[in-house]
């Protein structure tokens, strides 16, 4: 690389790496405060907010690349044109097309960080969030689990602990599920415990009695068991695990599963195809946006009062180029023989670049008649 192509790509990288800042924090300090405010309310500490936000940062970091890349170019190109330093380039002989070439490969080195982010570092992010959701959904329970006070977690349940030994264990446990109109259901045992499964939470009662109280004339029967096992899936609105999705799996294993596999979860050959064709096309914006923001400012001459008007023209692009994404998006989760319309936007964007370049390389007329000096 010459030097002036070093020069150019140093500042595309910085003023990179402050717009990817500032936009990530921004980002992530939006969604962290409902986060934050949501894990307190169930009783968790501040350790846990602070795994679970920091397993957020790289989604939100392949969210903002294009953006902060887009914002590069066009901070860089608008500075370096009011300072003349792209003029005397030109004037130096070099070709719009000469000149983007530290521009492409800024844009492709911010596409090789999306294709990591998008192919390895979010999925396995999203395992590990996923996994912890569930452990912490479960671990809602031990909320509820608190001696010497009767408690209702849910409309229609009263439940009492006597005692919580430091080992887990649970003494005098009385348990009252009156959700039903038709009958009335009493637990009672003398030691209980909390026990993990596949199905959610479980309360292990030990030498009790099971008191129902069914029908309108209210017929009583009594039940004594040496163990029982009552599931607090329901009682504390846990439900079923949830299944494993396509973005918390990385593109290698997606490619390796077998179609039985696939089926397993719930998903067909057209959704895995879809999910990484997206995570292809979505790192092409990265380069797609960086081009057309260099582009877009190349075609106005030097003015002392900016290039508004050429900024304005490269935002109306990424809008345009923003909305074939969520178009193609939409037609290839409609119909797979559309998978190629996840492509559009990048396609699109890299000719709308292209041609802006070779617009902003032409020679421009002066307006009105012209005029002969004379000698």
């Amino acid at each position: 690389m010459s030097r002036f192509d070093r020069y150019l790509l140093s500042q595309l990288l910085a003023m990179f790496g402050f717009f990817a800042l500032i936009l990530v924090a921004v980002y992530w300090i939006n969604r962290a405060v409902g986060l934050f405010d949501r894990l307190l309310g169930d009783g968790h500490s501040s350790l846990v907010f602070l795994e679970l936000s920091l397993l957020m940062v790289p989604n939100v970091i392949r969210l903002m690349l294009p953006i902060a890349a887009f914002a590069a170019s066009v901070y860089v190109t608008n500075r370096l044109t009011q300072e003349s330093e792209l003029v005397v380039m030109q004037a130096t002989g070099f070709s719009a097309f000469r000149l983007a070439r530290p521009v492409m490969v800024f844009g492709i080195i911010v596409t090789v960080m999306h294709l990591v982010l998008m192919n390895l570092l979010v999925p396995w992010s999203n395992a590990i969030l996923s996994e912890r959701n569930e452990e912490l959904s479960e671990n809602i329970t031990a909320r509820f689990l608190n001696e010497g006070r009767f408690l209702h977690p849910t409309a229609g349940v009263t439940l009492y602990i006597r005692e919580i030994t430091p080992q887990g264990e649970l003494h005098d446990v009385f348990l009252a599920d009156d959700r039903s109109d038709a009958e009335r259901t009493t637990y009672t045992a003398r030691r209980a415990l909390l026990a993990r499964s596949d199905a959610g939470p479980k309360l292990l009662m030990f030498d009790g009695i099971v008191q129902r109280l069914t029908g309108t004339e209210r017929q009583m029967s009594v039940t004594r068991f040496s163990d029982f096992t009552y599931d607090l899936a329901e009682l504390f609105d846990i439900g079923a695990p949830r299944p494993v999705t396509l973005t918390a799996l990385t593109s290698w294993q997606l490619m390796t599963m077998s179609r039985s596999q696939i089926q397993d979860l719930g998903y067909g050959r057209a959704s895995v195809n879809e999910e990484l064709a997206n995570r292809v096309s979505q790192p092409l914006l990265s380069l797609t946006t960086a081009l057309v923001g260099f582009s877009a400012l190349l075609i106005g001459a030097f003015s002392r009062f900016g290039l508004w008007r050429q900024i304005g023209l490269a935002v109306l692009i990424l809008i345009f180029l923003q909305l074939l994404n969520t178009t193609g998006s939409s037609l290839a989760l409609a119909n797979p023989r559309a998978l190629p319309a996840q492509f559009m936007a990048p396609a699109v964007g890299l000719g709308i670049a292209a041609l802006l370049l070779w617009q902003s390389q032409r020679p421009r007329h002066l307006r009105g008649p012209g005029r002969v000096a004379a000698a």
